[in-house]
């Protein structure tokens, strides 16, 4: 798994973009950690793009979960763009996909943040 951690509209919101698979040994800790980094840098509005995510397992959901809890203890909010049919499918069978916002490009889930004011 590979996670690329950016920031756009002036650094208000981060991005991190999840590449290969997310289902544990460390994988989880990079995610936390790349949310946590955002969150210590005052950036309160994360962008989770999974349109490269190959597989993701409950440990992964379990991670996507976490950055949204940090966010959220933080007063900031977590948006999610490019979920295959697959993830798609996994969020609406656990019900998850009524806690994110759920975008279909980068573009639309960054531009949503700036017509809310998380």
């Amino acid at each position: 798994m590979s996670v690329k951690a950016s920031t756009t509209n002036n650094g208000t919101v981060g991005i991190l973009d999840i590449r290969g698979s997310l289902v544990g040994d460390g994988d989880t800790e990079v995610v936390h950690a790349a949310v946590s980094d955002f969150m210590e840098q005052g950036i309160r509005r994360v962008v989770i793009d999974l349109h490269r995510l190959n597989y993701l397992n409950s440990t992964g959901i379990g991670a996507i979960i976490r950055a949204h809890s940090t966010a959220r203890k933080n007063n900031g909010d977590v948006r999610l763009t490019g979920l295959s049919d697959n993830v798609q499918s996994l969020l609406a069978i656990t019900r998850l996909i009524d806690v994110f916002e759920v975008y279909d490009s980068l573009e639309e889930a960054v531009r949503s943040f700036t017509m809310t004011t998380t």
